[in-house]
């Protein structure tokens, strides 16, 4: 079964990127395809692959990066979505295959371990000791899959998972209407969940995202999460990320009315980071 491992990356995440592409040399059937996401010319990467996708009026084009990068994908039978900050673990790519082997029909999700600062990133043999699985999604055991329930569908995060493009065809891909941060993901996959596909927690296809600074709420992105949430509203009925919403609404930058979530009048000095995703 021939792959296509799809990874979009800006400026701020090339060595992050580099260290994955490392990882997949010499992958058998394996086909690196790279979305430059920014407005700038991609540095000389170690990759089959390499499509550009500039920025929109409302920001970076994540949804509109992962389906160019489907497209190409070629023939590959199997799209990997790796963030570029996520290394693939040594058995990522054969449990992924062997998932979609049994659940053709499926969107594949694999575990995901945070690494600690200064942890390097050389060999993913190495990083098999670490493995500790972001408690926040299912992780079955390493040679086990489970199917989720109708209301695990908004724990899937875009930055491990697999699928055919039988299925991305079926969800239509992502949403392109979604610019800047937030929101796509948990769009992608209520639009899976509305047609009937199956979403399968892939024990054993683990990955590890490298360190590197954030914020929690991210600050920066209120504009884009306020935006893109009323956005997933208008198109599902209730707003997503509303861990953060409530965040902002306690530091004073937003506030929930009938209307629903909005910028305050103090919402313009709340604080502000310049770290990115």
């Amino acid at each position: 079964m021939s792959v296509a491992v799809v990874s979009l990356c800006s400026a701020g995440r090339v060595d992050h990127l580099r260290a994955q592409l490392r990882a997949l040399e010499g992958a058998p059937g394996a086909r690196r395809v790279v979305v430059w996401i920014g407005d700038d010319a991609p540095p000389e990467l170690d990759a089959e692959v390499i499509v550009r996708m500039p920025p929109g009026p409302d920001g970076l084009r994540l949804a509109a990066g992962r389906n160019a990068g489907a497209l190409a994908a070629g023939d590959a039978d199997l799209l990997v979505f790796l963030d570029a900050d996520c290394i693939p673990g040594p058995d990522l790519l054969r449990r992924y295959r062997d998932a979609a082997a049994r659940h053709a029909g499926a969107v594949l999700c694999g575990p995901v371990t945070y690494l600690a600062e200064g942890v390097a990133a050389s060999d993913p043999a190495d990083l098999v000791a670490l493995t500790s699985p972001h408690a926040a999604r299912p992780m079955p055991a390493d040679d086990a899959e489970r199917a989720a329930g109708p209301e695990e569908y908004a724990l899937f995060w875009s930055l491990s998972f697999a699928l055919t493009p039988r299925t991305w065809e079926r969800i239509g891909g992502f949403d392109e209407d979604y610019e800047g941060y937030g929101g796509e993901d948990t769009d992608f996959a209520f639009r899976m969940r509305s047609r009937g596909i199956p979403l399968v927690w892939t024990g054993g296809a683990h990955a590890y995202h490298q360190y590197h600074p954030t914020t929690s709420p991210p600050w920066q992105h209120v504009d884009d999460i306020l935006r893109n949430g009323a956005l997933f509203h208008r198109r599902w009925g209730e707003w997503p990320m509303t861990g953060w919403l409530e965040a902002f609404e306690r530091g004073g930058a937003v506030v929930r009315d009938a209307a629903g979530w909005r910028r305050t009048d103090a919402g313009a000095s709340a604080p502000r980071a310049t770290v990115d995703r």
